[in-house]
């Protein structure tokens, strides 16, 4: 995309969604002896397409440079098990998956959900291109081919007689720089009557709830309903339902099937979204283009709040260390001075300092030591499961902050 088209439909971009400076990647986290070498910084600036609305950044880095080692493991949230273990129950439900069936998950990470069908005895399959991340659901007895998803890797598949009765892409299709080839890919592996079914997070939520750290060099592309439809139907495969569901921040779930395929009924809940969108005015230019200004005053008001915590001789520190908290403090530019570290429960992360940013990730038990005035939550889509876990702040009149919609001490 060097010459700058949109990723779907060719057509050049011109116009500016939100220009986030310049940032690192934002799972790159840095060990101690790397701490004095030079990091690499890239522009964060999205841009919205003119015909087909496809939010979207330039592919500064491949996937192969940022997925192959990944910091990443769904399974340290038990909120997000929970979320799997739901998602798995309902679709054999729907579906009416069994032993007969074939589930093949696209970005199948940890094996986090492909465990849930195994235990109900449904053969799967897991794709997964980081192979740290691969090995671990390996080690869970989870079959794992350690490689990026395209056609070419779909038709091996197919060669091989493996066709998926159920497709799963979740929280996967924005991390993926050539959508033709994913999405086709995707067509050629489902079997004729098979259905695919993706998660991601839903651009109206990013608008509407102001949740610009949403947005990362990971992240290639940011949906609405209307765009998926359009890229779906560019490779002959039709959405027959969609659900609104809370992950990341407010994400839609998608169902699709082969256009021939006459067994699946469209579901109205397609028109009311669709409807929905319009009514938010996500077919028009100008809605796309008004977000910034809501970024650049956001910007200045979580400043605000940490310079006068500091002043006032208030200490903050973080909890989590998600990419998503890393675009938010490098954007705003919080450094040690301002937020001396953050804990996170996931081991691989603990000793490892933020990108850009430098701030040391500890363990959780450093809030009980040092007893700060305000935890700072970085992951606030898991802010009432982190408000649980660390609920004995209030022992000592510590209080919960979040950024997200706006700045604000719960």
């Amino acid at each position: 995309m060097s010459d700058k088209t949109c990723r779907f439909c060719r057509s050049p971009l011109k116009h500016t969604f939100v220009d986030l400076g310049v940032s690192p990647l934002a799972n790159s986290f840095i060990k101690e002896n790397q701490l004095s070498k030079m990091e690499p910084f890239y522009p964060l600036h999205t841009y919205v397409c003119d015909q087909c609305f496809l939010v979207q950044l330039e592919e500064f880095e491949s996937p192969e440079h940022i997925f192959k080692d990944y910091a990443y493991f769904s399974s340290f949230s038990d909120s997000w098990l929970d979320h799997a273990k739901n998602y798995v129950n309902s679709v054999i439900d729907k579906f009416k998956l069994g032993p007969h069936s074939k589930v093949i998950e696209i970005a199948s990470n940890d094996g986090y959900l492909l465990q849930y069908f195994k235990e109900k005895n449904i053969p799967v399959l897991g794709v997964e291109p980081a192979e740290n991340v691969a090995l671990k659901a390996m080690e869970k007895g989870i079959p794992t081919r350690t490689e990026f998803f395209g056609k070419v890797f779909a038709r091996q598949l197919v060669v091989e007689g493996l066709k998926g009765d159920l497709i799963i892409a979740n929280n996967v299709l924005a991390h993926v720089p050539d959508l033709h080839d994913f999405v086709g890919g995707m067509k050629q592996l489902m079997h004729p009557l098979g259905v695919i079914t993706v998660e991601f997070p839903h651009i109206l939520n990013l608008i509407c709830q102001n949740q610009f750290d949403t947005i990362y060099h990971e992240h290639f592309s940011y949906f609405s309903l209307l765009t998926f439809q359009e890229i779906f139907k560019a490779h002959n495969l039709e959405v027959f339902d969609v659900e609104e569901i809370p992950t990341h921040g407010g994400s839609l779930r998608i169902f699709a099937k082969h256009e021939e395929d006459r067994s699946k009924v469209i579901h109205s809940n397609i028109g009311k979204l669709i409807e929905k969108e319009k009514s938010l005015s996500l077919h028009r230019l100008d809605t796309y283009q008004k977000f910034y200004d809501l970024v650049k005053q956001t910007k200045v008001k979580i400043l605000e709040f940490f310079i006068q915590a500091k002043k006032s001789g208030k200490t903050i520190v973080g909890y989590g260390a998600p990419a998503k908290g890393n675009t938010l403090l490098n954007y705003c530019g919080i450094g040690k001075e301002l937020l001396p570290y953050t804990v996170d429960r996931n081991p691989f992360k603990q000793g490892l300092y933020l990108p850009g940013t430098h701030i040391p990730v500890k363990a959780p038990d450093m809030i009980s030591e040092t007893k700060p005035d305000y935890v700072f939550i970085l992951p606030w889509n898991l802010k009432e499961e982190i408000m649980d876990q660390m609920s004995f702040i209030r022992e000592w009149g510590g209080q919960f902050v979040v950024a997200i919609p706006e700045i604000e001490v719960l």
